[in-house]
């Protein structure tokens, strides 16, 4: 996310609270972490969309 004095502030992937880390304790997320997360977003985000019957799932 950013820089801030000996720090560097992250952030979820999906957004939220952002915390401090320091810089020497930092690595960039693989390939295969960026798609986990980006897929848990997905999913999170698909669970909240109001769905019309006969989606499965759907109740009743």
């Amino acid at each position: 996310m950013a820089a801030l004095g000996p720090h560097v502030q992250l952030r979820p992937l999906g957004g939220g609270r952002e915390w401090d880390a320091l810089p020497h304790l930092v690595r960039e997320a693989t390939a295969r972490e960026r798609l986990h997360a980006a897929v848990a977003v997905a999913n999170a985000w698909s669970r909240k969309v109001p769905r019309e019957p006969g989606w499965p799932g759907w109740p009743g």
